[in-house]
C-alpha cells in the first residue's frame, strides 16, 4: 500500500510518506505508554485548557488546513473550511463541558460514601477515514484526550498531508510529546499495533469491511472498541412536506462532500402523491451543480478522491441501469482530467440491485416511489445499514412518531441528518456501534468506576 496524496482534481502527487519501520512503531508505543500516567494524572481543567488552544490554532490556520483538506480529497474548499471550523467548535465544547462530564457523581447507596468515578483506559488506537480528514480526527481524539487517555491515530493512506498537520497542531497547541501521535503504516502493520498490550481500545471510522476486521482482531483481544461505518441514509418525504424545503436540503444531503459521506442521504424514499413533483425539482436542482476545479468559488461540485473509487461507484450505477432502473440524472463517466462524476440520479431502484443493497458512495442518489408512510418506513428500514435518516412533513408530531420508528442512530425531522458536538453520533445494525459526541462520546473511553466506601 502507498501512501501518498493525489490531488484528484489535477491527477498530480501531493505528498508522500514511508511506511514507519519496526523499530519506529516500537518506539511510538514505549513513548505513549510512558507519558500515559503522567497525562493521566494532569486535572481535567488543565487538559480542557489544551483543548481551547487546539481550538484556536485550528482558526488560525483555517485556510491552510482547508486547502490541504481539498488537494488531498477534493471536497470544495468552502466545505473544507467549514470543516476546520466545526472542528474548533467542537475543541471549544469540550473544553467547557469535559470538567462536569467527567466529574464524580455521588450515588446514595446503603455505604456512607458511593460514587462513580470516570478515569481513563490508557491509550487508544483512532483508525481514521479520508472524507473527513480533520474532522473525524477531531471527533475521536478531543474526548479521548481530555478523558485522560493518550491516543496513535493511523490516518487514510491518501492523505499524509492532512495527518502531518493535525500532529503540527497538537505540538504548537502545547500538548506533551508522546499524548497524540501519528503512526504511517501500512494495513498490515495494524494489527501488531491493536494486539500490543501497550493499547488499549481502538475507534475505526470507515468501510464495512475495515470495521469488521478491525473489531475481530480487537475482540480477539478483548478490547474496547468504537466503529462509526458505512450509512446509506433513508430520505424519506410525505404528502404533506414542505417540497421546496425537502427539496434544497436532498441536493445538500446528497451531493456535499462530492457524495462522499457516511451520513449523506441515500436513498430518497417518496410517497406517490408528490413523486412527480419531488422527482422533477430534484433533478432540476441537482443539475444546477457545476462541476470543476474545488479551489474555485463557482464550483459546487468537486472531483472523487480516488479513480478506484468512481470506478466501483459506476459499476454499482452500470448494475442498476441493467437491472432495469432508469437514469433520471447523470449516471455518465465523464472523460478528461480529475475523477469527476456528474450529479446522478437512479429511478426505479429495486431490491436486487447493487443500488438497493449496497452504500453508494458518491454522488449518486437512488429515488424510490411508495404508496404511503408506513411503506416508507418499511423500505428506509429493510437495509443492513442505520447510521441516520430524515422524516419531511409539515406535521412535527407525526414526523416525530416515525423517526422513532426508525431503525438508525440518529433520526431528524425536517432537518439533514448531522453531526453535532452536543449530541450523541453513532448508528446500529451494519452502521457500526459506540457512540461519539456529546456526553456519551467523552464517556466511551473511560474506565466507569464504582467507588463504594463502607
Amino acid at each position: 500500500m502507498t501512501i501518498e496524496s493525489i490531488n484528484p482534481f489535477t491527477e498530480e502527487r501531493v505528498e508522500s510518506a514511508a511506511p514507519m519501520d519496526a523499530a519506529a512503531v516500537e518506539a511510538a508505543l514505549a513513548l505513549s505508554a510512558r507519558v500515559a500516567p503522567d497525562w493521566a494524572a494532569t486535572p481535567v481543567d488543565e487538559r480542557a485548557c489544551l483543548l481551547a488552544k487546539l481550538g484556536d490554532r485550528l482558526l488560525e490556520h483555517k485556510e491552510e488546513c482547508a486547502r490541504l483538506i481539498t488537494r488531498e480529497m477534493g471536497k470544495c474548499l468552502r466545505e473544507s473550511i467549514a470543516e476546520v471550523e466545526k472542528c474548533a467548535w467542537l475543541c471549544e465544547y469540550y473544553a467547557e463541558t469535559a470538567p462536569a462530564f467527567l466529574a464524580e457523581e455521588l450515588i446514595a447507596t446503603a455505604a456512607s460514601k458511593s460514587y462513580v468515578a470516570y478515569q481513563p483506559l490508557g491509550t487508544v488506537l483512532g483508525i481514521m477515514p479520508w472524507n473527513f480528514p480533520f474532522w473525524q480526527v477531531i471527533r475521536y481524539v478531543t474526548p479521548a484526550l481530555t478523558a485522560g487517555n493518550t491516543t496513535l491515530m493511523k490516518h487514510a493512506a491518501n492523505v499524509p498531508a492532512c495527518a502531518r498537520m493535525i500532529e503540527h497542531l497538537f505540538r504548537e497547541a502545547g500538548y506533551p510529546a508522546g499524548v497524540f501521535q501519528t503512526l504511517f503504516l501500512e494495513n498490515e502493520q495494524v494489527r501488531p499495533v491493536i494486539e500490543d498490550a501497550r493499547v488499549h481500545a481502538v475507534t475505526l471510522t470507515g468501510s464495512e469491511r475495515a470495521g469488521s476486521i478491525v473489531a475481530a482482531q480487537a475482540g480477539a483481544a478483548l478490547k474496547k472498541t468504537v466503529l462509526e461505518l458505512g450509512g446509506s441514509d433513508a430520505f424519506i418525504v410525505l404528502e404533506d412536506a414542505d417540497l421546496e424545503l425537502a427539496v434544497e436540503s436532498a441536493v445538500k444531503a446528497r451531493f456535499q462532500a462530492n457524495g462522499q459521506s457516511c451520513i449523506a442521504a441515500k436513498r430518497f424514499i417518496v410517497v406517490d402523491a408528490v413523486a412527480e413533483a419531488f422527482s422533477h425539482a430534484f433533478r432540476d436542482a441537482a443539475g444546477e451543480l457545476i462541476m470543476g476545479d474545488p479551489m474555485a468559488e463557482t464550483t459546487t461540485l468537486g472531483p472523487m478522491a480516488r479513480r478506484d473509487l468512481r470506478g466501483e461507484l459506476h459499476a454499482q450505477v452500470e448494475d442498476a441501469l441493467s437491472k432495469g432502473a432508469q437514469a433520471l440524472l447523470g449516471c455518465q463517466l465523464p472523460e478528461g482530467r480529475g475523477y469527476f462524476y456528474p450529479a446522478s440520479i437512479l429511478e426505479g431502484v429495486q431490491p436486487g440491485m447493487r443500488a438497493w443493497d449496497e452504500e453508494l458512495f458518491g454522488p449518486v442518489a437512488s429515488l424510490i416511489r411508495v404508496s404511503d408512510e408506513q411503506e416508507a418506513l418499511a423500505v428506509a428500514n429493510d437495509n443492513p445499514y442505520g447510521l441516520g435518516g430524515s422524516i419531511w412533513t409539515r406535521d412535527a408530531e407525526r414526523g416525530e412518531r416515525l423517526a422513532l420508528q426508525l431503525a438508525s442512530g440518529g433520526a431528524y425531522v425536517n432537518a439533514m441528518t448531522k453531526s453535532d458536538p452536543r449530541t450523541p453520533f453513532g448508528g446500529i445494525k451494519r452502521s457500526g456501534y459506540g457512540r461519539e459526541l456529546g456526553v456519551f462520546g467523552l464517556r466511551e473511553f473511560v474506565n466507569i468506576r464504582t467507588i463504594w466506601i463502607a
